[in-house]
């Protein structure tokens, strides 16, 4: 397997190993064990990609390196070259190799007095904490390689802009963060690490790590599958909301399974009721989720929506990652036990949200509960009510109809099989075993606006667009139906409890 040599690190492995040294173990020696990308990470990877392409828009005189990254050294020379020529002013995807890290960076821009800029393009809308070690591996090579850097930083999206349905603005869509001195302060952090790393990887065994929360922070390690295969089942990172120091205290007593945990353990509320509900296997139920649920008017409403929130903002009036929903399904329950199912679907490249907004005032009518999962149903209505204000009062008037069936349920109720969490996709298995997502061509929100996304798309052929509405219209369908079936499911346990009316 090579391992006592020298590997060769790159930008995005320095992260890893920061992150992880055994991420980038396995990177380097395992990287078959790593979860093939799914689409909605490929999505974000693309979604990046597109933005990092509009910026170069911002430097119409520049020269992008071609060579790939399978052809480094080839990129290297191409790039010594375009430094020695003064006429090319900014350099796209500039590659270099020092000290065994070999980089590319995303836009060197020449400066009159033969110094450069080193602009990093991110498609976030601030500078998150890793950015500035992203910046400062890329400024200890470049300075390692010759380059004399008189600035770095990052540009990113302004979460300001508004797109005014013409031309988009880039000046004005992207902003840029200086970080010359954080990057500089980091130099020695920066060269002392790249040699553990090194000398992590000349060892003839991997780096001792147990999987905890840093495995998905600042990015979600491919090789978590792996890594957590033998974990308890009710392993101590599902106490939901517990802290790193909570983590690491237990850690430090050796116990992985809330089973084990003390009870003289300092755990709230809610993780005091999993580790009694895991311990006991059995179920939490309160009589006040029978009163919150019972509590309605009719018709009852189950109602959800799928949004999109595109990086490019994609319609007038709108900024970036603004939220844009596209539909909505509605699950009613009338008081002689029918039930009624409507739904909205855009399948147009056009802003929605009137639309939207007027066949769902429409189906909601003046009366009934309204049970959504979380309260971003909620605030999605009172975004459309700022927006659209000849239906302002319609859509306001539907806020204080609303009920949380989540938040409800982390009240009220626990099933062990919950695993520590009170989403959707894991409480109904635990309650509804026979419905699946697994069973449905879309299982998630997320994949649900990469899908609208490729549907409205204009390459996408007739069929292919039918196809994807049928998906997500069984998608959003079935987390209003999930929420019936979870209503019905809980009233009926309710029933049975003993002393619980």
């Amino acid at each position: 397997m090579g391992f006592g040599k020298e590997i060769m690190l790159s930008k995005s492995r320095f992260l890893a190993g920061h992150q992880c040294p055994l991420r980038l173990w396995h990177q380097c020696y395992n990287p078959q064990l790593a979860s093939e990308v799914s689409t909605v990470q490929q999505a974000m990877f693309d979604a990046g990609h597109e933005v990092g392409v509009l910026a170069t828009h911002l430097f119409p005189e520049g020269r992008l390196i071609e060579e790939d990254y399978l052809h480094h050294r080839e990129a290297v020379e191409a790039t010594r070259e375009a430094i020695n020529d003064p006429s090319i002013p900014v350099l796209f995807e500039a590659a270099f190799v020092y000290d065994d890290v070999r980089i590319r960076a995303d836009i060197l821009e020449r400066r009159d007095d033969g110094r450069w800029n080193l602009i990093e393009v991110k498609s976030s809308t601030s500078v998150k904490g890793v950015y500035v070690l992203d910046v400062a591996i890329q400024y200890y090579v470049l300075q390692g390689a010759g380059l004399d850097i008189a600035s770095a930083g990052i540009m990113h999206i302004n979460k300001g802009y508004r797109y005014d349905g013409k031309e988009l603005d880039l000046k004005d869509l992207f902003s840029f963060s200086e970080l010359t001195k954080e990057v500089i302060s980091k130099k020695e952090e920066v060269s002392r690490r790249i040699g553990d790393l090194k000398e992590m990887l000349r060892a003839p065994d991997p780096p001792q790590v147990t999987p905890s929360r840093f495995c998905a922070s600042p990015y979600t390690c491919e090789f978590w599958r792996h890594c957590t295969r033998n974990v308890p089942e009710f392993w101590v990172l599902q106490l939901n909301g517990i802290t790193k120091e909570g983590l690491d205290s237990l850690a430090a007593l050796g116990v992985q399974d809330i089973r084990d945990i003390s009870s003289s353990f300092p755990l709230d509320h809610i993780q005091d009721r999993i580790r009694g509900c895991v311990i006991k296997r059995e179920e939490y139920l309160s009589p006040e989720l029978g009163r919150e649920l019972r509590d309605v008017a009719y018709p009852v409403h189950f109602l959800d929506f799928e949004t999109v929130a595109p990086a490019i903002p994609r319609y007038p009036g709108t900024r970036p990652y603004h939220s844009i929903p596209f539909q909505w399904s509605d699950h009613i329950l009338h008081r002689d036990g029918s039930i009624k199912h409507r739904e909205y679907l855009s399948d147009e490249d056009s802003d929605p949200r009137e639309e939207f907004a007027r066949s769902l005032v429409q189906d909601l009518g003046q009366g009934g509960s309204i049970f959504s999962y979380t309260l971003y149903e909620k605030r999605v209505i009172e975004e459309l009510a700022e927006h659209l204000p000849r239906l302002s009062g319609r859509l306001r008037a539907v806020l204080g109809r609303f009920k949380d069936l989540h938040s409800l349920i982390k009240s009220f109720f626990y099933n062990p099989r919950f695993y520590g969490s009170f989403s959707l996709k894991s409480v109904l298995p635990a309650l509804v075993p026979d419905m699946k997502y697994e069973d449905l061509a879309i299982q998630e929100g997320n994949q649900a606006s990469l899908e609208y996304l490729r549907m409205i798309g204009p390459s996408t052929p007739p069929m292919e667009k039918q196809e994807i509405k049928k998906a997500l219209q069984g998608y959003c369908g079935q987390d209003t139906f999930a929420m019936v079936k979870i209503r019905e499911e809980l009233l009926r346990r309710l029933q049975g409890a003993k002393g619980i009316s």
